[in-house]
C-alpha cells in the first residue's frame, strides 16, 4: 500500500481536490433524509406552503451544489487515475529500456506489450476511486447508521445486523477475484504474444499454407483467455447475487420493523420516511461494493505484476561511479574473458586478444563458437563472467552504458527498421543531424539513386520493418544511419550474408568506406567478402586457433583454409 500511495506525491492537490469533493458529496446526500423527516413531522402540520417551497429550493441549490461536485470527481478524479497509470507506464518502460540482451531472450515481445498497457488500464481506476471509495464507504455507512440509530436505535440494529455477512463476503470474493485476474493478465500476456508472432509472421504462413494450423493455434489462445474471463465472471456473479439478497433484505429489514414501530407509535411518519431514506442511503456504499469487487482486484492483480517487473534488477548496469567515455581511439583487448549463457552453455573460455586503432579484424569459424558473443561483449549487450574487456586501456565495466555505446555502431544481417519514412530511419543514427549531414550519409552508403526512384524520396513511407524495401536498400539504409552516428568502433555482424551477389558488391563498398578510419570487428560468413581485412581470426569451440592476413592463413595449410575450400568447393 505504501508503494502504491507513493505514486500520489506529484498529484496532492489533485487528490485533495478529488477526495474533499467526493466527502462534501456524499455528506449532503446524508442531509437530504434528515430534512425530509423535517418537513414532514414539522412543516407540513403547519400547512405553510411558502415555507416548504422555500425548502425544496434549498434542496434544489444542494443538488446544483452536488451537481458541480460530481463533475469535479468525475472529470478531475479520473485526471488524477490516467495521470498515476502514465507515471506507471513511464517508469516501466524507462525499465524495459535498461534490460539486458539476455532478458529479452527469455521474453515474449506480447507479454511486456500487455504489461505496458492492458495490466496498466485498471490501475488508473483503483487510483482514483480506491481511497475516496473506502473512506466514502465506511463514512457513508457509519453516518448513516448514527442517523438511523439517533431515529430508533433498536430499528438501526435491526436494519444493519446483515452488514458483517456483506463484509465477510468482500474479504473471501476479493481474495478469490485477485487470483483469477492475475491468471487472466498471465493468459492475455500469452495471447498477445500468439497474436504479436501470428501477424509479424503472416508472410510465413501463407508461403507454407500454414492458415488452418495458426487458425487452430489462436482459437486455442483465444479459449484459454475466454475461460479465464469466465471464471472472473462466474466469481463476480456469485459475489453480485450473494451481496444483492443481501443488501435488498436490509431494506425489508428496515420496512417491516420500521412499519411495526410506527404502528406502535415509536416513532413518527416523518421519522419512518426519513429512516427509509437513511436506509437506502445505508446500502447505497454497499452496493457499490459490487463494482469495486469487480474492478479493484483487477487493478490490485495488475498492480502486483506491475511491482514484480519493477523489482527484477538489470543484468547490465552503471556502476558507481562509472564515467562517461570520451576521445576513443579504438584499441581494444579482451583479457582472459569468458562467457556462458544463462542456461550454463560455455561459449567463450579465456579468450585473449588485441585489437589496434584502425585495425579492421574479421572473425571467422563454425556457427555457435562464439564470433556473435566476442563482438555482443563490446557494447555490453551481455556481461563477461570473468576477464576484462577495455578499451584504449579503460575497463569498459568502468563508464556508463550510455557513453560506451554511443562510441560503437553495429550493423546486422537482419536489419531493424521502424515504421515511417527513409528520413526518420536515417535520422536514428543522430537525432540532431542537418539536412545536409543527412544527405552526406546517403551518398557515403550509395543509397542517393534508391532515394530517387522512389515516389517521395526521402519521406517514403517503408511500412513495418521496412517491408517496402529490398534486403540491400534496408542494408543501405543501415549503413547510412551508421555513417551518420559516425562511431570510431563499429561492428559488422554478417551484414551482407543474406545479399546476392551484385548487391552484395555495392553493399561492399559502402562499408569499405565506412570502415575507414575506424577500428572494425566482422562477423563473416562468405569468405569472399573479408579478404582484405587487416587480420583474420578463426574461432571454434576450444577459441582462438589462428589468426592473420587471408594469404598468411592460406599458406598455413589449416583451419582457415579448411573452412575457405569448404565455402569454394566446386
Amino acid at each position: 500500500m505504501k508503494r502504491f500511495f507513493s505514486y500520489y506525491r506529484p498529484y496532492k492537490k489533485l487528490f485533495v481536490l478529488d477526495f474533499s469533493c467526493a466527502v462534501i458529496a456524499a455528506l449532503l446526500e446524508l442531509a437530504f433524509p434528515v430534512v425530509v423527516n423535517h418537513v414532514i413531522d414539522e412543516i407540513m402540520p403547519q400547512k405553510n406552503w411558502g415555507l416548504i417551497v422555500t425548502v425544496s429550493i434549498a434542496l434544489f441549490g444542494f443538488y446544483i451544489i452536488n451537481t458541480l461536485l460530481q463533475y469535479v470527481v468525475v472529470y478531475f478524479g479520473h485526471k488524477l487515475g490516467v495521470n498515476i497509470e502514465t507515471d506507471m507506464r513511464r517508469e516501466l518502460y524507462d525499465h524495459l529500456q535498461s534490460q539486458s540482451f539476455e532478458y529479452y531472450d527469455n521474453q515474449k515481445t506480447g507479454k511486456l506489450i500487455s504489461r505496458l498497457t492492458t495490466d496498466l488500464f485498471e490501475i488508473s481506476e483503483v487510483a482514483h476511486h480506491g481511497p475516496e471509495d473506502v473512506f466514502i464507504t465506511v463514512m457513508t455507512l457509519v453516518g448513516a447508521f448514527m442517523l438511523m440509530y439517533n431515529t430508533h436505535p433498536t430499528l438501526a440494529i435491526a436494519t444493519s445486523i446483515l452488514v458483517p455477512f456483506i463484509t465477510v463476503a468482500l474479504v473471501f470474493f476479493n481474495k478469490r477475484m485477485t487470483k483469477v485476474n492475475t491468471r487472466i493478465y498471465e493468459n492475455l500476456g500469452e495471447f498477445n504474444a500468439g497474436i504479436e508472432a501470428s501477424v509479424s509472421g503472416i508472410r510465413v504462413t501463407q508461403s507454407f499454407a500454414n492458415e488452418p494450423f495458426e487458425k487452430k493455434r489462436f482459437e486455442g489462445l483465444n479459449q484459454l483467455y475466454r475461460k479465464s474471463k469466465l471464471a472472473f465472471y462466474k466469481t463476480m456473479a456469485l459475489s453480485s447475487s450473494y451481496n444483492y439478497l443481501l443488501i435488498r433484505l436490509i431494506s425489508l429489514f428496515a420496512l417491516i420493523f420500521g412499519a411495526y414501530f410506527t404502528i406502535n407509535d415509536e416513532i413518527s411518519y416523518g421519522s419512518f420516511v426519513g429512516f427509509i431514506l437513511l436506509s437506502n442511503i445505508f446500502v447505497r456504499p454497499i452496493e457499490k461494493v459490487n463494482t469495486m469487487i469487480e474492478s479493484y482486484p483487477k487493478g490490485i492483480a495488475g498492480f502486483k505484476r506491475f511491482t514484480e517487473e519493477l523489482d527484477k534488477e538489470p543484468a547490465i548496469k552503471d556502476k558507481d561511479g562509472a564515467v562517461e567515455l570520451s576521445g576513443v581511439h579504438g584499441d581494444i583487448r579482451y583479457e582472459h574473458v569468458s562467457f556462458a549463457y544463462e542456461d550454463g552453455t560455455q561459449v567463450l573460455d579465456d579468450l585473449s586478444l588485441e585489437i589496434a586503432k584502425g585495425e579492421t579484424v574479421a572473425f571467422v569459424g563454425p556457427s555457435g563458437a562464439g564470433k556473435t558473443t566476442i563482438s555482443n561483449l563490446l557494447p555490453r549487450f551481455y556481461e563477461v563472467d570473468s576477464g576484462r574487456i577495455t578499451i584504449d586501456g579503460v575497463n569498459i565495466q568502468d563508464v556508463t552504458l550510455q557513453s560506451l555505446r554511443h562510441h560503437i555502431g553495429i550493423v546486422q544481417q537482419d536489419v531493424f527498421l521502424f515504421p515511417g519514412t527513409i528520413r526518420e530511419n536515417v535520422l536514428y543514427g543522430r537525432l540532431d543531424a542537418t539536412e545536409e549531414e543527412v544527405l552526406t550519409a546517403i551518398e557515403l552508403a550509395h543509397l542517393g539513386q534508391v532515394i530517387d526512384d522512389m515516389p517521395e524520396g526521402l519521406d517514403t513511407m517503408i511500412g513495418e520493418r521496412g517491408v517496402k524495401l529490398s534486403g540491400g536498400q534496408k542494408q543501405r539504409v543501415a549503413i547510412a544511419r551508421m555513417f551518420l552516428k559516425n562511431p570510431p568502433i563499429l561492428i559488422l555482424d554478417e551484414a551482407t550474408s543474406a545479399l546476392d551477389t551484385e548487391t552484395e558488391s555495392v553493399i561492399q563498398e559502402s562499408l569499405g568506406s565506412l570502415a575507414k578510419g575506424r577500428t572494425t570487428l566482422i562477423i563473416a560468413h562468405r569468405l569472399a567478402t573479408i579478404k582484405q581485412a587487416t587480420r583474420i581470426v578463426v574461432i571454434d569451440e576450444q577459441g582462438i586457433v589462428e589468426q592473420g592476413t587471408h594469404d598468411e592463413l592460406m599458406a598455413k595449410q589449416g583451419a582457415y583454409k579448411h573452412l575457405y575450400d569448404a565455402q569454394f568447393r566446386e
